[in-house]
């Protein structure tokens, strides 16, 4: 026959064992922030709820300056001025919110990638 001639390999499993590991506190409390920051380090976790603080005061738009966006900012600002008679200021109010919170999001994942 043909397949007469192929040799049978044997594969060896070896399972380590694993190493005694030291319970720290410490540890603890490290993987607990890890996990809930997404590995981006306490600022990066909070940059994007700071950014919405700042958004929430009104007129002013300090959520985009906080993003280093002063144009937008300052264009936001004039515009809003004939949209407050047409009662349509509260959709730029909530939309500069949302958009701060985009922004700084998208600031922090870009200079997480930048680091890896």
């Amino acid at each position: 026959m043909i397949f007469a001639g192929i040799v049978a390999e044997e594969y060896v499993v070896q399972i380590e064992t694993p190493e005694k590991q030291v319970f720290r506190p410490l540890g603890v409390v490290s993987a607990i922030w890890s996990e809930l920051s997404g590995g981006i380090g306490p600022w990066g976790a909070v940059r994007p709820l700071f950014a919405v603080a700042l958004s929430l005061v009104p007129f002013l738009f300090l959520g985009q300056h906080f993003n280093r966006q002063h144009r937008k900012a300052g264009e936001w600002f004039l515009i809003q001025f004939p949209l407050i008679p047409a009662f349509l200021w509260p959709f730029l109010f909530v939309w500069s919110i949302a958009d701060a919170w985009w922004v700084s999001s998208g600031i922090v994942a870009s200079s997480q990638n930048s680091l890896d």
